[in-house]
């Protein structure tokens, strides 16, 4: 029978963990013919996250555990569940039961009688969010869409089935600084969207504030776009025009008028607006040089703990 591997990052999701865990293994019986194995992925948890996991796996021989040396983020941890997998066809989800297991059935029929390589999953809405996080959400992709070639499609979420094939690919990428919405639409394959109502989290509270998403916000349009630094390009060239035609103005001026320049204030003003600019526009040249840095360091992705997968890497 075919595998169907499910990597679930987790960090303090204590509570969370037995209750995807029911409703997972309620999913997995209602599926025949296909074999599966769960793959949670421990990401520096302060709480007892490793522990119930452990006590899964002796309990249950499909679960298996991955648990890290520290926090490395969701993005290692779907990356270290990914690569660690052996199933024929792997989906991400959220250990929180916001990616309902209900759709798996679904999912899989996209792939093996509709002929797509993977089926991805989007919400049609943002129940349970604050208004900010909702407003910030909706421009995010407004902008992204527009700047970035890779597309970019609006609530989209990381819960997605794919083939092995697909799988493969997004692993040979391995960069440090990942934002996987754009590596999967990157890694091209025909995929197949559906849509959901958002799902509250079923236990436990959320781990992303508005400066952790504004920050991946900006990993994602830095890491697929060049656009900012072409924008600081064209404001460069802009204050330079202007400039240029102030000082002309300024010269004529007092050729004819007599009339010297007056007035610290303006002048004040110009240069803290100016010098605002062009920090703005370093700020952005010194986003796409850390990542560089970042890059260039060759550090692992993740460090491996513990864990019962059997792996001649990580034995």
């Amino acid at each position: 029978m075919k595998k169907i591997s499910i990597v679930v990052p987790c960090y303090n999701e204590e509570e969370a963990i037995p209750l995807f865990y029911e409703e997972i293994n309620k999913t997995s019986k209602e599926i025949k013919d296909y074999d599966f194995e769960f793959i949670f992925v421990n990401d520096g948890s302060k709480d007892n996250s490793a522990l119930i996991m452990k006590e899964l796996a002796k309990k249950d021989k499909r679960v298996k555990f991955i648990d890290f040396s520290r926090n490395f983020g969701k993005e290692a941890a779907m990356y270290a569940g990914l690569e660690l997998s052996s199933g024929d066809f792997i989906t991400t989800m959220d250990v929180d039961l916001q990616d309902p297991p209900s759709l798996l059935p679904e999912m899989i029929k996209g792939i093996t009688e509709e002929g797509y390589d993977c089926v991805a999953t989007k919400s049609t809405s943002r129940n349970g969010y604050s208004f900010l996080r909702k407003t910030f959400t909706r421009w995010f992709y407004k902008i992204i869409a527009k700047i970035s070639k890779t597309e970019m499609v609006a609530g989209a979420r990381d819960y997605r089935l794919m083939t092995r094939q697909m799988v493969n690919a997004i692993i040979n990428m391995k960069e440090y600084n990942r934002y996987s919405k754009g590596l999967f639409s990157f890694v091209g394959f025909k995929t197949k969207w559906i849509e959901f109502e958002n799902q509250e989290r079923v236990a436990g509270t959320t781990k992303w504030n508005f400066w952790k998403l504004f920050s991946y916000a900006i990993d994602g349009i830095v890491g697929f776009s060049t656009a900012p630094l072409i924008v600081s390009s064209i404001i460069g060239v802009l204050f330079c025009l202007i400039s240029f035609i102030i000082i002309i103005f300024i010269v004529i001026r007092t050729l004819i008028f007599g009339d010297p320049t007056s007035g610290w204030p303006s002048l004040a003003c110009i240069i803290f607006f100016v010098s605002g600019v062009q920090l703005f526009c370093i700020g952005i040249i010194g986003q796409y040089l850390s990542k560089v840095y970042l890059e260039v360091k060759n550090r692992p992705i993740y460090i491996i703990k513990d864990t019962n997968i059997k792996d001649k890497k990580h034995e």
